[in-house]
C-alpha cells in the first residue's frame, strides 16, 4: 500500500484523523499586528481627529517660510477633512488663485482677504482677521 501524501491533511487521512478545518472568517482585529502571510502589509483605519470651533474663522495672512510669498491661512473652521477641500475649492476659484489644505488649515496665495471674508460670511461663518 504505498501511496502519495502531499501534505499534512493528507498523512492524517492515512492515520484514520480527520483533517483540520481552518476558518479564515473569523480574523482578529489585533493592532500591534503589522504584517500577515495571508493579506501582507497590514492598514490601520485611522480615525480623523476634528479641533472643534470656538465660532469664528481665523484669517491671517503669513509670509514666513515662504521667501517673502504672502499667503492666507483660514484655521479654526472645525470641519471634516472632505468639507475643508470642497471650501478650500471654492475659495481658490472665487479668488482665482492656487492654494492648498494643511491639516486643518487653509492656504490661499496672495493677499485676498476681503474676498475671503466675504465668501466665508456666505458660508455661515463670523470672520476674524489675525495678525497685522
Amino acid at each position: 500500500m504505498k501511496k502519495n501524501l502531499s501534505s499534512l491533511s493528507d498523512l492524517a487521512g492515512a492515520f484514520g484523523k480527520a483533517p483540520i478545518e481552518h476558518d479564515n472568517t473569523n480574523k482578529v482585529d489585533d493592532d500591534s499586528l503589522v504584517y500577515s502571510t495571508e493579506s501582507g502589509r497590514i492598514q490601520h483605519k485611522k480615525a480623523e481627529v476634528i479641533t472643534a470651533s470656538d465660532g469664528f474663522a481665523h484669517v491671517r495672512r503669513e509670509t514666513k517660510g515662504r521667501k517673502g510669498k504672502g499667503v492666507v491661512t483660514i484655521s479654526g473652521l472645525g470641519l471634516p477633512s472632505s468639507e475643508l477641500k470642497t471650501l478650500a475649492k471654492k475659495l481658490k476659484k472665487t479668488c482665482g488663485t492656487g492654494g492648498t489644505v494643511v491639516g486643518e488649515t487653509i492656504e490661499i496665495q496672495g493677499d485676498k482677504r476681503e474676498v475671503i471674508k466675504e465668501v466665508l460670511e456666505k458660508e455661515g461663518f463670523k470672520v476674524k482677521f489675525i495678525g497685522g
